[in-house]
């Protein structure tokens, strides 16, 4: 249950404060093993089937590195434009929870993978802001807890908790900025934009989903105010693990506003975790925050330390795919659209699609409308994203073809659309089932442009008089009549010929 929280107006909290902010973001890898152990990563087993001696830290497992993991943590840190180290290790963090059944974390402290990089991002008004990067190093991530008998499915008013080991040991990757000055109000925009690029960019390597919202991705928010013209930055409350582009914004805005008011009111920020609510968009307390030394970090004695040679280094190098940036700024120019055009495809969610469309045989134009009307209003309807919809790039370029040959036209297109969606087969199979092909042959047509000439006799005199423009209305008369599957250019043209009257 969340409490009453005092907040500053987001302006004036900016009037008298500059906001400094700290990302951490989570990134669990998509490898089919455990970082240390050969279990499956795989989703939706029953609690507790996928584990072993080593994940569960029985007395005498020994882990051992998952290679593909150190991999994906190299690719993620060339692509952050960051150093990768010649050699590290991996250290123990010491803490006791019921979900940590080792009673420590196996993760990197003092001497990550990767290191001193940087992202630019893409502000909605096209600016770019640069985001430094402190470190990118690879961990594991803990079992999960269940809180039951509560109202709020947290652990305060549970009656007890149950424990599902299947995830510890999951590989992660945990991105660490650098402290995010010079924001001001932006600061929560460049919070959501610079997460939505990091998920770009982990997508584009394929070293994870990043699903945001199936926990393959979060954010922890680590916000600070200092009084406007100061450089010593406050004290810092941190959100823990948000899981939405849109929340991750409101975070940090609340946060913004939470702080100013206690700031103001002359209290003092607490350094501590808090926990984000959906329904209100706003934070509470969770705990107070521990500081590196409580965590006893020491060297794992049961690994080896990763000395990746240069040599692959430069290999991973070379095969990086283009990044998200990049490739945006090529298709913008390939497209010939606007900025504004691209952004509003960014935050459809629907870029990959239209270029898998494309990739499949659409034109650029046909794919954009197909993905940003028709499919992104039924996505919309039905509370889903793009991606999740029952139909494929292949099969919207199909329905392209289909128009484009004059088997359909737009009217048609989206029945199809909505078949397919629906689970009546492929776009063929929908067309067939429906009868949905655009007649255009004269023998078929004839007779509805007779009886529309026939029933619109003042309109047929105008357009014997010289008037071309009338025949819009029987044309649209004749594609009531056959429910919308006339081919408009050619009853158009049988109009004109039965009335004898020319085009021009």
């Amino acid at each position: 249950m969340t409490t009453t929280t005092d907040l500053e107006s987001y302006e004036d909290a900016l009037a008298s404060y500059d906001p400094v902010m700290g990302l951490e973001v989570h990134v669990e890898l998509g490898t089919k093993t455990k970082m240390f152990c050969g279990c499956s990563t795989t989703l939706g087993a029953e609690p507790n089937t996928q584990t072993c001696p080593t994940c569960l830290g029985l007395p005498g497992a020994l882990p051992v590195v998952n290679a593909i993991g150190i991999e994906s943590a190299i690719k993620i840190g060339l692509a952050l434009n960051c150093e990768i180290a010649e050699w590290c290790r991996f250290a123990r963090k010491n803490y006791f929870y019921p979900d940590m059944p080792k009673n420590f974390q196996t993760s990197q402290y003092d001497e990550p993978i990767a290191f001193n990089g940087y992202l630019d991002v893409q502000l909605e008004d096209g600016e770019t802001f640069r985001v430094e990067i402190e470190r990118a190093h690879m961990e594991e991530d803990t079992g999960k807890s269940t809180h039951v008998g509560g109202a709020t499915g947290r652990i305060h008013g549970a009656s007890h908790s149950l424990l599902d080991y299947n995830r510890a040991g999951i590989p992660l990757i945990e991105i660490v900025t650098k402290p995010i000055e010079g924001a001001g109000e932006r600061a929560p925009e460049v919070a959501r934009t610079y997460v939505r690029e990091l998920r770009e960019l982990i997508k584009a390597l394929g070293v994870s989903e990043a699903r945001m919202e199936m926990g393959q991705m979060r954010c922890d928010v680590n916000l600070s105010l200092r009084p406007n013209g100061t450089e010593k930055f406050g004290t810092r409350s941190e959100t823990k693990n948000v899981n939405s582009l849109r929340s991750v914004e409101r975070a940090a805005r609340f946060e913004i506003q939470r702080h100013a008011a206690v700031l103001n009111s002359g209290g003092k920020i607490i350094q501590e975790t808090r926990h984000f609510h959906e329904d209100t968009g706003s934070t509470t307390s969770g705990r107070v925050k521990e500081e590196a030394e409580d965590y006893r970090y020491f060297p794992e004695p049961d690994l080896v330390p990763v000395a990746p040679s240069r040599e692959w280094v430069e290999e991973i190098r070379a095969a990086l795919p283009e990044m998200p940036l990049a490739r945006r700024t090529r298709l913008l120019a390939e497209w010939g659209i606007s900025a504004t055009d691209m952004q509003a495809i960014l935050n459809a969610g629907a870029l990959d699609p239209i270029v898998a469309t494309i990739d499949a045989g659409a034109d650029a134009a046909s794919a954009r409308k197909w993905w940003m009307g028709e499919l992104a209003r039924s996505a919309n309807e039905s509370g889903t994203s793009l991606d999740e919809l029952a139909i494929t790039p292949e099969q919207v370029a199909r329905v392209t073809a289909l128009v484009n040959s004059g088997d359909l036209n737009d009217k048609l297109a989206r029945q199809v659309i909505e078949g397919v969606l629906a689970g009546e087969g492929t776009p063929d199979e929908v067309v067939d089932k429906r009868g949905l092909k655009v007649v255009s042959d004269d023998s078929a047509l004839g007779t509805a442009v007779d009886e529309a000439i026939a029933g619109n006799p003042g309109i047929a005199d105008k357009i014997r008089g010289g008037k071309v423009a009338a025949a819009g209305a029987l044309v649209g008369a004749v594609m009531k009549a056959t429910r919308g599957q006339a081919d408009a250019a050619r009853v158009k043209e049988l109009i004109l010929e039965k009335l004898g009257v020319s085009e021009g």
